[in-house]
C-alpha cells in the first residue's frame, strides 16, 4: 500500500495535519544509495525497484515525499553542471535540429525567471504558456517553478474564446506564445484585463515583447524558491460534460507522483542511451508529463518538433534518425503507422517501449506491434486529475490486449458502486483511486463543489466505467458521463455547446461521440434554430468554422443534424444518452 507523509486531494492544506500524526517526521526523497547500471556504471535515479513479477515489483514500493519540492531542482537543476548533458533535439519546421543541454536550459530559465521577478511577480503568480513543442515551452515551465510561480499550458489549437477563458480564470499576468498565434492574443487583450504582459518567442507584433531580448540582460544566477511538494506548480484545464472546462490545480508533487508508474509502464526506465518522443501536444498532460518532464527528471534527451499535426512516415524517421527508444503513441496513431508498408524495411527502429492510452488499444494493434515493431504496446490510463494510473508491463505479467492493466506501483485502484463500496470481481462501476496519492489534484480552480462531487469518500471516481477481473486486470466499458474521446483527446460536449449558442441562428445545441474505426469518435451535434433559419448544408459549414474561430480544431463536429426536439428531462437538461442510443440504432438499422 502506498504511504506517503500527507494527504493532499481537497485543496486544503492537509500536510501538517498528517505531519503530527506522524510525529513531525520527515524523509529524504531518495536513498543514498543509487542504484548502478551494470552495463555503464552511471548512477541511476529510479523511484523503482526491478523485479520479475508484477507482486514483486509493487510490493517493494513505498511513497516518501518530502516536505519541501520544487520540481525544477529535478527536472533542470540536478543535470546542468554536467555540460555535455543534452535535454532536448529540436526539429524546427525546416527539419534542421537544434540542441539544448541542460546547461542551457537552467540559463535560460535562470534569466526568464529573474526577467518575470523584475516586472513585480511573485510566489503564485499565473503565466499562461500558449506554444506548442517549442524550446522556449519547457523552458518557461522551468522558469515559473523556480520561482515559485505558476505555469498555464494553454494549446494552440484553441481559439479566442477558449483562451480569454482560461486567461481569466487562471488570473494570468504574463502570456508567453509565438508569432502564429499572436493575433488571436491580440484581439482578446480587451476581454483579458488582469493580462499585463505578452511575450512572443519568435517576433516583436505591436503590443508585445519579444521572448529573447526580454530575458537578454537579466543574470543567469537564479535560487529556486523553496516550495512545498504540496505548492501549486501548473493549472491544467479538463473538459467536463456542462459548463466551461475546469482548472485542475497541479502540485509540484505530481511530478513525484507520475514517476513510478512511467518507470513501470516504460519498462524500467531510464536505461543507458533511452530518449523519449511523443507527437503529443505539451498543453496537454500527456505531452507534458508523460514524456518530457519525466524524461528530464532522469537527465534523458528528449525530442521535439514543429510537425504540424500527425504524419506517420514522418514519425517513423524521427523515430530513426534520433535514435528514439521511448514513445509514447496513441491508438490513433498507431492505426495509421500500421498503413505504412514494410517500415523495418526502410527505418531501423531502436524503440524498446510503447506507452498508449487516450483510447483502447485492441488486439490487433498489438498483434501489429509485435510483429511490425517487434515490440509490446504498454496502455496506460489516467487524466489530468490523477495521470497514470493503471498500467501494463509485458516484462513482468502478460499483457491482456483491450485491458487497462493493473493498478501502477504506489496506487491502489477498484471498481466501486456509488456508495464507494467495491464491487465483486466482474462487476461493472466507478473506476476509482483511492487517495492520499501525490499524483492527485489539489483541487478544481473556483469550484469547490465539482472538486467535492470528484470524490466519493476517499475514492476519486475517474469519471469511466469498467470491471477488475480475477487476475486483477482493470477493463474500460465507457465514460461515466458525456465526455467524448476523439482521436486521444478528451472532450466536454459543454464548451461545444456554448460555442454553438453563440451563433445567432441557433437556439439549442446538443453534441456527443459517434464512433468511429479510426479515432474512437467524431463529434456531432443536434441543432434546434431559432425561428427564420434554414438548416442548410451552407449553415452547417458555418456552424463549423464559428466553431473553429472559438475553440480547437479537434472540438469542432464534423457531422450536424438539423432537429426540430430533443429528448429532455422533466428539469430541462438534454439526455445526451438518448441522442448516442438513437445513433447507435441508426448504425446498427444502416
Amino acid at each position: 500500500m502506498p504511504c506517503y507523509l500527507y494527504a493532499p486531494a481537497t485543496g486544503r492544506d492537509l500536510y501538517n495535519q498528517q505531519r503530527e500524526r506522524t510525529g513531525g517526521r520527515t524523509k529524504a526523497l531518495r536513498p543514498v544509495n543509487l542504484p548502478v547500471n551494470l552495463e555503464s556504471g552511471e548512477s541511476m535515479t529510479n523511484l523503482l525497484k526491478r523485479g520479475t513479477t508484477y507482486e514483486e515489483v509493487y510490493g517493494n514500493f513505498k511513497w516518501n515525499i518530502p516536505e519541501l519540492y520544487n520540481i525544477a531542482d529535478d527536472v533542470c537543476d540536478r543535470w546542468a553542471d554536467d555540460a555535455g548533458r543534452v535535454a532536448l533535439v529540436y526539429e524546427d519546421a525546416q527539419k534542421k535540429a537544434h540542441s539544448y543541454t541542460f546547461a542551457d536550459v537552467r540559463k535560460y530559465a535562470n534569466q526568464l525567471a529573474n526577467t518575470l521577478a523584475s516586472w513585480g511577480l511573485k510566489r503564485g503568480d499565473r503565466v499562461t504558456l500558449l506554444l506548442a513543442q517549442d524550446p522556449e515551452c519547457a523552458i518557461s515551465h522551468v522558469a515559473c517553478w523556480k520561482g515559485g510561480m505558476v505555469s498555464g499550458p494553454c494549446s494552440v489549437l484553441f481559439g479566442g474564446d477558449a483562451i480569454t477563458y482560461r486567461l481569466n480564470d487562471s488570473g494570468a499576468k504574463v502570456l508567453i506564445t509565438d508569432s502564429a498565434n499572436y493575433p488571436k492574443v491580440a484581439a482578446l487583450r480587451k476581454d483579458a484585463p488582469k493580462l499585463e504582459r505578452v511575450l512572443v518567442i519568435d517576433g516583436e507584433p505591436e503590443g508585445s515583447q519579444n521572448f529573447w531580448k526580454a530575458i537578454e540582460g537579466a543574470s543567469d544566477q537564479f535560487t529556486n524558491v523553496k516550495t512545498r511538494a504540496d505548492d501549486i506548480a501548473w493549472i491544467s484545464y479538463t473538459s467536463g460534460t456542462t459548463g466551461m472546462p475546469k482548472g485542475s490545480v497541479q502540485p509540484h508533487r505530481m511530478m513525484l507522483g507520475h514517476m513510478p508508474s512511467l518507470e513501470f509502464i516504460y519498462d524500467f526506465f531510464p536505461q543507458t542511451g533511452d530518449c523519449l518522443w511523443s507527437p503529443a501536444d505539451w498543453a496537454w498532460m500527456a505531452g507534458l508529463m508523460d514524456v518530457i518532464m519525466p524524461g528530464w527528471f532522469h537527465g534523458c534527451k528528449v525530442i521535439a518538433t514543429a510537425m504540424k499535426g500527425f504524419e506517420p512516415e514522418e514519425a517513423y524517421r524521427i523515430l530513426d534518425q534520433h535514435g528514439v527508444t521511448l514513445a509514447l503513441l496513441t491508438p490513433t496513431m498507431l492505426k495509421l503507422m500500421r498503413t505504412v508498408e514494410n517500415p523495418l524495411s526502410r527505418y531501423n527502429l531502436k524503440l524498446r517501449a510503447v506507452l498508449s492510452g487516450g483510447e483502447s488499444v485492441g488486439a490487433g494493434l498489438h498483434e501489429w506491434a509485435l510483429k511490425e515493431l517487434k515490440i509490446s504496446v504498454n496502455e496506460g490510463f489516467g487524466q489530468t486529475e490523477c495521470n497514470v494510473i493503471l498500467g501494463n508491463n509485458g516484462k513482468v505479467f502478460p499483457v491482456k490486449p483491450g485491458s487497462l492493466g493493473k493498478s501502477t506501483p504506489g496506487t491502489i485502484c477498484a471498481i466501486i458502486d456509488d456508495n464507494g463500496n467495491e464491487v465483486p470481481v466482474g462487476v461493472e462501476g466507478h473506476i476509482a483511486c483511492k487517495r492520499p496519492h501525490p499524483v492527485m489534484l489539489l483541487e478544481y480552480l473556483n469550484k469547490p463543489e465539482a472538486t467535492r462531487d470528484k470524490f466519493i469518500g476517499d475514492w476519486l471516481i475517474t469519471g469511466d466505467v469498467g470491471h477488475k477481473d480475477e487476475d486483477g486486470y482493470f477493463w474500460f466499458h465507457g465514460r461515466g458521463d458525456d465526455v467524448i474521446t476523439s482521436s486521444g483527446y478528451r472532450i466536454g460536449p459543454g464548451e461545444i455547446e456554448d460555442a454553438l449558442l453563440k451563433h445567432p441562428a441557433v437556439q439549442m445545441a446538443a453534441a456527443i461521440g459517434v464512433p468511429d474505426p479510426v479515432r474512437t469518435e467524431i463529434i456531432k451535434a443536434f441543432i434546434i434554430l431559432k425561428p427564420g433559419f434554414e438548416g442548410t448544408d451552407k449553415l452547417a459549414e458555418e456552424l463549423r468554422e464559428d466553431v473553429r474561430s472559438r475553440l480547437a480544431k479537434h472540438e469542432v463536429p464534423r457531422m450536424i443534424e438539423f432537429v426540430t426536439s430533443m429528448p429532455m428531462t422533466t428539469t430541462g437538461k438534454i439526455m445526451r444518452r438518448e441522442l448516442r442510443d438513437l445513433e447507435k440504432k441508426r448504425r446498427g438499422e444502416g
